[in-house]
């Protein structure tokens, strides 16, 4: 029976070495057939994606939406959908509206300041310069000429603005196209939704068909522990943009810098983007107050920094670190990874996976020392070093003694003679 078993184990190796084999010898069929199978998949993909992110908002809404009504059970999560669907679109809607009209007006001005700007730049360099003749006169060998500046400026922002429109055209007509793909994935995502338990029971009972109690449990426990990771991340990091934006909001609205609401909006949407997404913002922003008032841009550099050293050391380590376990190092790690693997998308996969992982690898380290009986007593204590130095003095003298003694004994032996 045990050779029996051994024999397929071997062939089993074999069949999947041969395999293995041939698919590096055929990577490129393989890589098609790979690039086939994710866009026949997609939708079914999205859908999950979908479903995951409206779930989360859509669990609390379930539970805090008329707990101890029973005639209204049935109708609970069908509520419950239609009103997290109605936030989503809602948020999204306001967020177009406050910034579309924003950035319309905002290019609006910068054309017609870029003009101005560059007379009141020029006049204060020649007004910097004053006491200096050899600036004075090597600025003039430069022969700069500002007005052709001023409209080669202007060209560039009216290119940047169609361009944009025009990529914005180009993105809403790819939306377009793939609406079929959207619809399924919508559909599907609904059906995720609606009987997530009972697809739930359902993979559980082909796992425990298919493998061991042992592994199907350990594949529930892993599967549990990912929704949770998953779940806490994303809704921590909307909290804390949220809180970043309204910080930024009303920080810029009490110092009276302009453009207040689109930056808090702005700053809100790209901290969805883990540590470095504030940056991005802080950068529109500054691009946008500089066209106004250069030292407005400044003032506004300087309450970004404050702003963020208080979100990076008080508020992100306990809205999002705390709710997902995984130190800042690590935090670190999985954005410097995953986003230059995968950009934005993996840096926003690869915390929780990090996470995840840390988990299971520090749940493992805990059974190990467990079952070899070692505790903090151990693992945490320090081991005493003392050097030579550092010795007591009785023992150094303890040491000299005994070293003439045995001085003292290998000269005694030595005046002795052997006896023949």
């Amino acid at each position: 029976m045990d050779s029996k078993k051994s024999f397929q184990n071997t062939l089993l190796l074999i069949i999947i070495g041969i395999v293995v084999y041939c698919a590096i010898q055929n990577y490129t069929v393989v890589f098609k057939l790979f690039g086939y199978i994710i866009n026949l998949l997609f939708p079914f993909l999205l859908g999950g994606v979908i479903a995951f992110i409206i779930n989360v908002p859509m669990r609390g809404i379930e539970k805090r939406l008329l707990p101890n009504c029973e005639w209204f059970k049935p109708f609970r999560r069908g509520v419950s959908y239609i009103i997290t669907l109605l936030l989503l679109i809602g948020i999204f809607v306001l967020a177009l509206f406050v910034i579309i009209p924003e950035v319309s007006n905002t290019i609006k001005i910068i054309i017609k300041q870029v003009p101005v700007a560059f007379n009141a730049f020029q006049t204060w360099i020649y007004s910097a310069t004053a006491n200096l003749p050899n600036v004075q006169s090597y600025l003039d060998d430069l022969n700069i000429n500002w007005s052709t500046i001023s409209t080669h400026a202007i060209t560039i922002i009216k290119t940047a603005g169609t361009t944009l429109f025009s990529s914005s055209i180009s993105i809403v007509s790819g939306i377009i196209g793939g609406i079929t793909t959207f619809v399924i994935a919508f559909v599907f995502s609904i059906y995720l939704i609606l009987q997530k338990e009972k697809l739930g029971r359902q993979t559980k009972q082909v796992l425990f068909s298919a493998l061991s109690r042992q592994r199907a449990e350990r594949i529930v426990y892993i599967g549990r522990l990912s929704d949770k990771i998953f779940s806490s991340f994303l809704s921590g990091q909307c909290i804390e943009a949220v809180i970043l934006g309204t910080m930024f909001f009303i920080t810029l609205s009490i110092f009276k810098l302009p453009y207040a609401l689109l930056i808090g909006v702005v700053i809100a949407i790209t901290a969805l983007i883990p540590i470095f997404g504030a940056f991005i913002g802080c950068f529109i922003g500054a691009f946008l107050i500089v066209m106004v008032n250069p030292m407005q841009a400044l003032w506004f550099i300087l309450i970004f920094l404050i702003l963020q050293q208080v979100e990076g050391n008080l508020i992100y380590p306990y809205v999002v670190g705390g709710s997902i376990g995984l130190p800042s190092i690590w935090v670190l790690a999985a954005v410097s990874v995953g986003g230059s693997l995968f950009g934005v998308a993996g840096i926003l996969i690869f915390i929780p996976l990090c996470s995840v992982l840390y988990s299971l690898m520090k749940d493992a380290v805990h059974k190990r020392l467990a079952a070899k009986n070692i505790g903090p007593d151990i693992w945490d204590a320090k081991p005493a070093i003392v050097l030579e130095e550092e010795e007591p003095q009785n023992k150094k003298r303890e040491k000299k003694e005994k070293r003439k003694k045995k001085e003292v004994k290998t000269d005694t032996e030595k005046e002795i003679p052997h006896k023949e």
